[in-house]
């Protein structure tokens, strides 16, 4: 094949997990259904017969013909297929961390389908023709994907990027990636502009004169270490700023990863005005809170950084009551030399990809956690099935029991940059099928 990446992927996938394609006749066994939209399957053990990617039947049991290829697995569970609003992967640039293809395979093998790709990458998305290079190479992959434009020219955060263009291209969203947006007049040109096409801008949670070259939470446990903590305050008028700006120019605002209990209650009060915001948590805000930097792993190095036990709950509650709109992997594979070196020298980010089932399983139950999972489909412009007859198989297949422990095997990121290395979870994905195939573990 002449297609970017593709033998390179089939090489690898055979080694690790079964690939399948949508041609082939496709059987799950005895499969329980989690889809509250349809009543009738939902918690149900069912055979899901897969013809050409579409759901021909789903009955107590089928028989099979020969050419039907029967998937059985211990405890299979079924959902609509997931969506992680904000992954990295390194391609173009960073392709020693993770390719767009391996990226995509990371993510299929987590259990997603769909996933949003940040604009972090070298040379700085802030053209049309790097998005469209970033999606060609995706094009053929199992698990969808939609790219997310920089915001201003080379992330210098005083010129706008070729905004309409790249929306044109595909681009759904616009970020400087991690890089506040300090010029608030910038802020409001940019709520202003986009509304003429209806795209969202993204803004990053972070006052960087407060934050000041932190690497972790200011409180008992930074200073404990000696290391140079940001306070919560850093997020929360930033988050307040941001919030003001858009109730005077309007327009369509996403505030990622946000991290502190006094942001949450920032976002549901302009949410309750009638703004139009969202917003994001990324997985380990649920799992980790600052007592986590205690022996310096730099795997716990992340930005926003780990907060208090406090925080972390008020995180959970905010998914719980929907002031917050999704939850993410943040995923961000790293080279080793940027964290096999001193805790404040390291840069922030960990794998999460492969852990987010798991940890959301344990926090919040099965139901809630494949919930929250599907949400944002329609908003970032991807299709929503459900599992019915007639209905394209886009499904993330799972097993919400399981024990393990995540070691280096269950990791399928080119990296090894784990926050949950060691760490005892409960639940785990099998892997994915959509429209274009079918992606599962052996």
């Amino acid at each position: 094949m002449d297609h970017d990446g593709v033998p390179i992927m089939i090489n690898f996938v055979l080694k690790r997990f079964e690939l399948y394609f949508k041609s082939m006749n496709i059987c799950l066994r005895q499969a329980t259904i989690v889809d509250k939209t349809k009543p009738e399957h939902h918690g149900q053990k069912r055979d899901i017969l897969i013809v050409d990617g579409v759901i021909k039947a789903i009955e107590a049991s089928l028989n099979t013909s020969e050419s039907t290829k029967v998937i059985e697995r211990d405890n299979l569970h079924v959902s609509p297929s997931w969506l992680d609003t904000g992954v990295c992967f390194g391609e173009p640039g960073y392709e020693a961390r993770e390719t767009i293809s391996q990226g995509l395979t990371t993510a299929g093998l987590s259990g997603f389908g769909q996933v949003l790709l940040l604009p972090n990458t070298l040379p700085i998305p802030d053209q049309t023709n790097t998005l469209v290079m970033m999606s060609q190479k995706a094009a053929l992959h199992t698990v969808g994907l939609k790219t997310i434009g920089a915001l201003t020219r080379q992330f210098n955060g005083h010129d706008l990027a070729d905004l309409f263009d790249m929306h044109q291209s595909g681009a759904v969203g616009f970020f400087d990636y991690k890089k506040p947006i300090q010029n608030s007049h910038l802020l409001k040109i940019a709520l202003q502009y986009t509304q003429v096409f209806e795209a969202r801008v993204w803004s990053y949670p972070l006052d960087a004169d407060i934050h000041h070259k932190a690497v972790a939470h200011e409180g008992i446990v930074a200073t404990s270490l000696g290391l140079k903590g940001s306070p919560a305050l850093a997020e929360e008028l930033q988050i307040s700023r941001d919030l003001a700006v858009l109730a005077y120019c309007g327009g369509k605002l996403h505030i990622p990863t946000i991290s502190t209990a006094k942001g949450v209650e920032l976002i549901a009060e302009a949410k309750a005005k009638g703004l139009d915001v969202t917003c994001s948590v990324a997985i380990h805000q649920l799992w980790a809170d600052e007592s986590a930097l205690t022996d310096f792993n730099t795997n716990t190095h992340l930005m926003p950084p780990l907060r208090t036990a406090e925080d972390k709950q008020a995180l959970i509650e905010g998914l719980l009551s929907g002031d917050i709109d999704y939850v993410t992997s943040d995923h961000n594979p790293l080279d080793t030399e940027l964290k096999r070196i001193e805790f404040d020298l390291s840069t922030p980010g960990s794998l999460g990809l492969e852990a987010v089932f798991g940890v959301l399983n344990q926090c919040m139950g099965t139901e809630k956690a494949v919930e929250l999972l599907q949400k944002g489909k329609p908003e970032f412009g991807f299709s929503t099935h459900q599992i019915a007859v007639g209905q394209p198989a886009d499904l993330s297949l799972f097993n919400p029991h399981i024990t393990y422990t995540q070691s280096l095997n269950d990791l399928y990121s080119t990296s090894e940059n784990s926050l949950y290395l060691g760490a005892a979870l409960t639940g785990k994905a099998l892997g994915v099928i959509t429209p274009k195939g079918i992606l599962i573990h052996e």
